[in-house]
């Protein structure tokens, strides 16, 4: 079965680069490769990859946040964060945003195919060295938020519903309910007036006038 891959990428040798090279192997299809996280979440539903190899940071829309919004219109989608960065801390962000993978641009092309092989079969990858790293950051013995995340609960403490939050960030109804869930739970908070005590005692809501 052949697997559909889209690459993103800001630097156009790169990504030509990466796509000749993947060209080699029978069992990929490279259906196109873009210039920006704009253009992926634009063109992610026509384009219809199985894998999607991200640059993390583009102009515009950052890696992680076209990856967040792809993966809300199409969860089957596997993405694998490509960077020259290798702390745990851009490794634990990516894989909180929805990324099954994170590899170093400069690893060998081998890599890049094993790592598409393991997203599709289900699992994870994560570059040489970053196995530590595959927990979520911990902060107060809480998982970190991600930023939609924050986002999400700052509207939430103010009262608004999950409709009037899925219209605020043009995302669905049900997307917000998933994102609330996440937050009690990565929070430990199980009511909505425990959600907004939470902004309030850790600065959430300042500067909202509340």
């Amino acid at each position: 079965m052949t697997t559909r891959v889209l690459i993103v990428d800001d630097h156009p040798m790169v990504a030509e680069g990466i796509r000749s090279l993947l060209e080699s192997y029978d069992d990929l299809e490279i259906v196109g490769t873009l210039g920006n996280g704009q253009d992926a979440v634009d063109q992610a539903a026509t384009l219809a990859p199985d894998v999607i190899l991200m640059d993390l940071n583009m102009p515009g829309l950052s890696g992680l946040n076209a990856t967040e919004m792809i993966l809300e219109k199409q969860p089957q989608t596997r993405v694998v964060i490509l960077s020259m960065h290798d702390s745990p801390e851009y490794i634990s962000t990516a894989l909180s945003h929805g990324a099954r993978g994170y590899i170093l641009k400069d690893v060998p092309t081998e890599e890049i195919h094993t790592a598409i092989e393991t997203v599709m079969a289900g699992g994870e990858y994560l570059c040489t060295g970053a196995k530590g790293s595959l927990q979520p950051k911990i902060s107060d013995g809480r998982e970190t938020l991600t930023s939609r995340e924050q986002t999400i609960l700052l509207e939430l403490a103010q009262g608004q519903s999950n409709k009037d939050v899925a219209n605020t960030l043009n995302i669905s109804v049900r997307t917000v309910e998933t994102h609330r869930k996440n937050i009690k739970r990565k929070l430990g908070i199980s009511s909505t007036a425990g959600l907004t005590r939470y902004a309030l005692e850790h600065g959430v809501l300042q500067g909202t006038g509340i």
